[in-house]
């Protein structure tokens, strides 16, 4: 196997987020269900929006944000997602290459705008996300490089991007490739809303093109549809070579088929925005990974990391993280 020049490559959604801190009052005065992700048209996200206080925009997106954690622990990292040729395109494609991640998909010169993610952040931290989608729905096969997949150790694929039908077959070509290249593939499972819609589909890649999964304790249990945590533990573990499963303030579990590994929650002083605290466990847990620590050390990073995350407003690293990946287990 030839060296790789990415530590991971990422393809998903690329969204400018608009984080806007709300009370729950407001949620339930909307008909929102608190901590959820909903798809939403331009028009209703800019109605709901039109009833909120001030905003912040900040580049964002599950995968993107990911890579952005890569980087910012050193780890070489790219993405590939679709944005519009416009002003919050730029926006994008500009913040995650200062990210220090490679950005190389070419913009959109027509059709839909760029994505946006209206991100309503309750007092206690849990995030809110209306979702409009945009240029990302159009994201397909022809906007993957395929050198650039078979030059990464893993290529990361972002649940959310699953709707589309031209996405999803460019996760499948994607994961042809990286196999083909004795390379990893990586998905998340992204949201419970993912795959309430899209069980079925998501069983069938996982089982026949997938060495390692992300998900967090609800969406596992989805998955399986069950409410046993351990029974969707030893469901998975002969499916995938590594599954990384978070469960919050319970700390994670990396199930192998081999070994199962709890690993405790980093200690956190208060929580501010939960917003990409999976996205900044995956990023911990890739860098760590793929620099060749051992699957404990791996998990310790991705707790260490979303505690960062979410004791700061905004789902990527603000402040200099290279010092979690030193003095590790293993």
């Amino acid at each position: 196997m030839a060296d790789a020049t990415y530590d991971v490559l990422g393809i998903g959604n690329a969204i400018v987020d608009i984080l806007v801190q709300t009370e729950d009052d407001f949620l339930s005065e909307n008909g929102l269900t608190k901590g959820a992700m909903a798809l939403v048209s331009a028009e209703e996200q800019r109605a709901l929006y039109d009833k909120t206080g001030q905003a912040i925009e900040s580049s964002g997106g599950s995968a993107a944000n990911t890579l952005a954690g890569i980087a910012a622990l050193g780890g070489r990292a790219a993405f590939a997602g679709r944005v519009m040729d416009d002003q919050l395109g730029g926006v994008f494609a500009h913040d995650i290459r200062a990210a220090g991640v490679s950005f190389e998909t070419a913009m959109a010169a027509d059709g839909a705008p760029t994505a946006t993610c209206l991100v309503l952040i309750s007092p206690d931290g849990q995030r809110t996300m209306q979702t409009y989608l945009g240029a990302c729905v159009d994201f397909s096969p022809k906007d993957l490089d395929p050198a650039q997949v078979e030059a990464a150790q893993v290529t990361y694929l972002e649940g959310y991007l699953w709707d589309p039908d031209p996405a999803r077959e460019a996760f499948f070509q994607a994961a042809r490739i990286a196999h083909e290249a004795d390379r990893k593939v990586a998905l998340s499972l992204s949201d419970p809303f993912c795959v309430d819609r899209h069980r079925d589909g998501f069983m069938d890649f996982i089982a026949e093109h997938v060495d390692i999964l992300f998900a967090n304790e609800d969406e596992i249990l989805s998955l399986f549809q069950t409410k046993d945590f351990d029974a969707a533990q030893e469901r998975i573990r002969a499916m995938v070579d590594i599954a990384a499963l978070t469960r919050s303030e319970k700390g994670s579990v990396i199930v192998t088929p081999e070994d199962v590994i709890a690993v405790p929650a980093a200690k956190v002083e208060r929580v501010f925005d939960t917003t990409g605290a999976g996205d900044a466990y995956a990023a911990g847990f890739l860098a760590a990974y793929t620099q060749g620590h051992t699957l404990k050390s791996a998990a310790q990073v991705g707790g260490l990391l979303a505690a960062v995350i979410i004791q700061q407003i905004g789902a990527r690293p603000s402040a200099n993280v290279q010092h979690l990946l030193q003095n590790l287990d293993g």
